[in-house]
């Protein structure tokens, strides 16, 4: 497991199999996680000061984190 907080089976523990089969069917659900995997890294990178960012692109970095994590949770209701 990834040291990496927020990470989606965190934020989304209960869902693991669901996940996994939607992320199998669905190509825009399995590009939502890529996206947010990626995206995640960044925040972590900047909130560790491992990447400099300024304050804007580090709440810019968190607002997408969150709207991408929004969109996974209504796909996973929808399923």
């Amino acid at each position: 497991m990834s040291n990496t907080p927020h990470t989606l089976q965190e934020e989304f523990p209960a869902d693991a199999e669901r996940i996994t089969a939607l992320k199998g069917a669905n190509a825009h659900f399995a590009r939502l996680l890529d996206d947010y995997d990626a995206v995640n890294d960044k925040v972590h990178r900047a909130e560790t000061r491992l990447e400099a960012v300024s304050e804007d692109v580090e709440q810019d970095l968190r607002r997408r984190r969150s709207n991408l994590k929004d969109e996974i949770a209504r796909m996973l209701r929808a399923a």
